[in-house]
């Protein structure tokens, strides 16, 4: 681990909105290349960048379309820098091809996502969380992923430095799923002194390896190799096609199992780790807990609030991390509750997840919104009081 250079990163209070607060922290964690295009509600991030980038000695560059955008940054990924793209919803979909090469090609880079409402062009000014299962499966194949929900502009900032991190640990596209709400809110970031920004850097390749005996894809104890980047002296091949520890295509059966096994258990194997959440009252038996996430998580919290000052056994759960999922913390709460609660602007993503998790020990409630608007702290009062109860009797 190892501290920013002062000149990276504003220091002190500001007032940002979210999509600012990730750019500077995209900055303080070494992104030194940007390559987007320009998509609401996510362009102030590429927006600040365009300017932010020039005064680090950065690179922005806009390009033609998101699919380009995401090529341009794994390939400089490739070659040693850290790198960033930004979009929403339809450019989102747009990514999910170079999303996989980059899950394939294990490279280190971080996507954030504005959720906007949807399909298609759907709300392109108004809220929605119809994409965190995109984020999951969106690319075909199998493959491990990590995902983050910030909740806050200062989440926005934090949660984009730890993306970095993660990326770099793991050695995988790490995407920012946030939204509409968070990305236009403005609110007070607290951007630290550079000395206590702590950062992980990509595993090199051991000192004494020769070069001809380094194998860019063979994972270690914790299934993840070393990288060495594109010019520092090693035979470095990459390819999407299913390979071996060199990198070349194998064509067989053995190879996919070796090479995908490995992908996936990456990150399942380390889930412990990745996993972070909020959470409040989940001690003793309960007869609720809701679960939720960005946005409306604001909203769940203050409605539980109201409920624990009622006197009410209810619990809260904010999913940080969405991806890898708390299975286990979700299984084990289904043994202490009779309802889940989960409050989400889409159809029921996440409670199907909830859902799936609790294994018929509890009952699953979702509280859809197709989006466009945030659920009120009393609309989800209303389901603690109503399912809360049905489950005591």
């Amino acid at each position: 681990m190892r501290a920013m250079s002062e000149k990276a990163v504003l220091t002190g209070e500001h007032f940002f909105i979210g999509d600012v607060a990730a750019a500077e922290g995209a900055l303080a964690a070494g992104c030194r290349f940007f390559a987007g295009y320009p998509i609401t509600p996510a362009t102030e991030v590429a927006e600040r960048m365009s300017r932010r980038m020039p005064q680090v000695g950065g690179i922005y560059i806009q390009m033609e379309d998101e699919m380009a955008s995401m090529a341009a940054i794994l390939g400089a990924s490739w070659g040693g820098v850290k790198a960033m793209t930004s979009t929403s919803g339809p450019g989102f979909s747009l990514m999910m091809e170079n999303i996989g090469l980059g899950m394939m090609t294990e490279t280190p880079c971080v996507v954030v996502n504005v959720m906007r409402g949807g399909p298609s062009t759907g709300l392109p000014t108004l809220v929605g969380q119809a994409d965190v299962m995109q984020a999951r499966w969106g690319s075909h194949g199998d493959y491990g992923s990590i995902s983050l929900s910030p909740s806050s502009p200062q989440e926005m900032f934090d949660l984009t430095i730890h993306a970095f991190n993660l990326s770099e640990r793991y050695r995988l596209p790490v995407i920012l799923v946030t939204d509409e709400i968070v990305g236009h809110m403005s609110e007070k970031v607290i951007i630290p002194d550079p000395g206590e920004i702590k950062l992980l850097e990509r595993r090199k390749p051991a000192l004494n390896l020769p070069p001809e005996d380094y194998l860019p894809f063979a994972g270690g104890k914790d299934l993840v190799p070393a990288m060495a980047n594109a010019g520092d002296g090693y035979n470095v091949h990459v390819t999407g096609l299913t390979h071996d520890e060199w990198g070349y295509p194998v064509m067989s059966d053995q190879a996919q199992e070796r090479l995908v096994r490995r992908l996936v258990e990456k990150i399942r194997k380390n889930a412990t780790d990745i996993i972070l959440v909020e959470s409040v009252g989940l001690e003793g038996d309960l007869e609720a807990v809701v679960v939720a996430y960005g946005c409306t998580a604001r909203s769940a919290r203050e409605s539980v609030e109201r409920a624990r000052d009622q006197g009410r056994a209810v619990g809260f759960l904010r999913l940080i991390t969405i991806w890898p999922f708390p299975e286990e913390l979700v299984r084990h709460l289904a043994r202490r509750t009779g309802v889940f609660i989960v409050p989400e602007i889409n159809y029921g993503q996440v409670a199907l997840e909830v859902e799936r998790c609790s294994a018929g020990l509890a009952e699953t409630v979702s509280l859809g919104l197709m989006g466009g608007t945030l659920h009120t702290p009393e609309e989800i009062l209303e389901a603690i009081e109503e399912f809360g109860g049905r489950a005591r009797s």
